[in-house]
């Protein structure tokens, strides 16, 4: 089952509206949508090597704007939207502690948070409903998701393709690797407060 959806993932990179749907995605996984974006971005540049940083400027370009939606979400609709989403993800607990740190590393926060897999939908919401400056936030999350997508394109540009071939080969190992890290995310932000 995983081969198939690995494939079919692959046909979709190919399609005409590819583009289209990683851009819908990349805003989604920004504001509240739990899936990675890599898990669209990676098969797509592996598909055409030669797109890889096409793809990464639509990515990230898709991922600032659904980080202000996520920005909105927390600064108009906490209480309604935002809080269920942050209780969601498990953090509703440490919101209060994670609030006090924002006032004091909310830049670095949202750096790390877009750089690393560290749910940038929590930090997002958060950025809002604790109103950071939003053209802060907005300038800071521009530089710390580009270097998390232009990482992964070059990379991928380079090596593409062996690592296509260790991804086909080893694709249980390396989802599992993805789920692990995307944990660890979590896991991280949980501790930050």
């Amino acid at each position: 089952m995983i081969r198939k959806l690995y494939d079919w993932t692959l046909e979709k990179a190919r399609s005409p509206a590819s583009e289209k749907w990683l851009a819908g995605i990349a805003f989604a996984e920004s504001s509240f949508f739990p899936i990675p974006i890599d898990i669209m971005m990676i098969p797509m540049i592996l598909a055409d090597r030669l797109k890889a940083w096409r793809l990464a400027t639509i990515t990230l370009i898709a991922s600032v704007f659904g980080g202000m939606a996520g920005y909105a979400i927390g600064a108009l609709l906490f209480e309604t939207i935002g809080r269920p989403i942050i209780e969601f993800y498990g953090y509703g607990d440490k919101y209060i502690s994670f609030q006090n740190l924002y006032n004091q590393y909310g830049i670095l926060i949202v750096l790390v948070a877009g750089f690393t897999p560290m749910p940038f939908k929590v930090v997002t919401i958060a950025s809002g409903a604790v109103a950071m400056n939003p053209l802060v936030f907005f300038l800071t999350a521009i530089p710390a998701r580009g270097a998390r997508f232009y990482l992964v394109a070059a990379l991928l540009y380079k090596f593409g393709g062996p690592i296509k071939d260790f991804i086909e080969k080893r694709l249980g190992l390396v989802l599992s690797a993805f789920m692990i890290l995307g944990i660890l995310g979590f896991v991280a932000i949980k501790f930050i407060g």
